[in-house]
């Protein structure tokens, strides 16, 4: 697996929120895209589990808000190659449409070391518990 020197990614599973963070901020799916491992999964909201293309597109969609992510790890727990991150998030600013943007969650994400060492998603799911929208029932 390769990557752009531009954005070096974790070699701490600790350090790899931040990475994520550097990489969202430059508004490139494609770079964004490196942080994770080729058939990571995504949840772009509550219930809905993108991969592949998808998971491009659907990330894609949050960076063409054009505002900033800001991290703030809470924990990091690692067994072996796998890791558990909490993670709380602000996506805060205006919009290309003027429309003012803040959304807020914490993530529960897997990350997985490689073996290049370094760490990429292998589960990101920003909302983290946040529950499915469910349907009220229609009337008898």
């Amino acid at each position: 697996m390769t990557h752009s020197p531009s954005l070096p990614l974790a070699t701490e599973a600790a350090d790899h929120p931040h990475v994520f963070e550097r990489a969202f901020n430059t508004f490139d799916p494609e770079v964004l895209d490196q942080v994770y491992e080729p058939d990571a999964g995504f949840v772009p909201h509550p219930g809905r589990l993108t991969t592949g293309t998808e998971r491009l597109h659907a990330n894609g969609e949050f960076l063409a808000l054009r505002c900033p992510i800001r991290v703030a790890p809470r924990h990091t727990y690692v067994v072996g190659d796998l890791a558990l991150l909490i993670v709380d998030f602000v996506i805060a600013g205006t919009a290309p449409d003027g429309s003012p943007v803040h959304l807020t969650g914490t993530a529960t994400d897997v990350a997985r070391r490689g073996r290049d060492g370094y760490w990429r998603y292998a589960i990101d799911n920003p909302f983290g518990v946040t529950e499915e929208p469910t349907t009220p029932a229609a009337p008898a």
